[in-house]
């Protein structure tokens, strides 16, 4: 099957791995809207009128399905592009769910974008699951920034990391919920603040099992050999430096999911 993704930038990319690494023989075309990025600090109008721009590449493709590898643009415009397109469109949502369930009594803390932060659709979650009130938002707005730039574990972002988080008190949380798909490369330089114990979390592979679930009901066939084409904000990535940089930031989340898996 032809799957589309699309994200403000790199952060989509923690969506592909998960999705090459559970569906590794499918046709992906990633849509990186490099001309807006970054989405969290947009109008909801201006994010759907960008996402809906990626869906129309991504459906001229011939993609069976669009997922939105994007927690801001999830909040945005998911329910705006279910409307408006036939093809599936999948989005993703911060793991508040499963982090409740397991999270026994410590606190939750949920980091993301401005825009997620203040969207009903997020809220709407944590009413609907976190029944003992342990769930805590914090908005890192300048993480995307970094992350475009390659740029996860500098001393500028730990010095921005400690600084946003110089009231959170480690001891009090048990899990640490990644609402924004640029924040997992974070993960390193998240853990020396708050310490290994604190387990870190995010809803990509609930997304990609879901996708697979919709793709069986539809009975699409699978592609039967990986394939990744890159696209920015419609134009196809050709250029080795930036090939190479996907490629690196690719190796960087398998080098966190190794780590992770220990």
């Amino acid at each position: 099957m032809k799957i589309g993704m699309f994200d403000s930038g790199i952060g989509g990319l923690t969506v592909l791995h998960t999705a090459i690494r559970m569906l590794p023989q499918e046709a992906y075309f990633y849509y990186a809207d490099t001309d807006h990025v970054p989405y969290g600090t947009k109008s909801v109008e201006e994010i759907r009128r960008f996402s809906a721009e990626a869906v129309d590449f991504l459906q001229k493709q011939g993609c069976d399905a669009v997922v939105i590898a994007c927690n801001t643009a999830t909040s945005a415009a998911a329910s705006y592009l279910r409307e408006k397109y036939t093809i599936p469109v999948i989005g993703i949502e911060p793991a508040v769910k499963p982090a409740v369930e397991h999270g026994g009594s410590k606190r939750i803390l949920v980091i993301a974008t401005p825009l997620t932060t203040r969207e009903k659709k997020l809220h709407d979650l944590i009413e609907r699951v976190d029944e003992a009130h342990q769930v805590d938002l914090l908005a890192l707005p300048k993480l995307v920034e970094f992350a475009e730039r390659g740029e996860f574990e500098s001393p500028a972002v730990c010095d921005y990391l400690k600084e946003m988080l110089k009231d959170v008190d480690p001891g009090q949380y048990g899990t640490l919920v990644f609402g924004c798909t640029h924040f997992n490369h974070f993960a390193n330089a998240l853990a020396q603040i708050l310490g290994d114990g604190i387990a870190m979390i995010d809803g990509s592979e609930g997304t990609i099992r879901y996708l697979k679930h919709r793709m069986e009901e539809a009975q699409k066939a699978s592609e039967g050999t990986l394939s990744v084409q890159y696209y920015q904000s419609g134009r196809k990535v050709d250029d080795t430096a930036t090939l190479t940089f996907y490629k690196t930031v690719l190796n960087h989340l398998d080098l966190i999911y190794t780590h992770k898996r220990k």
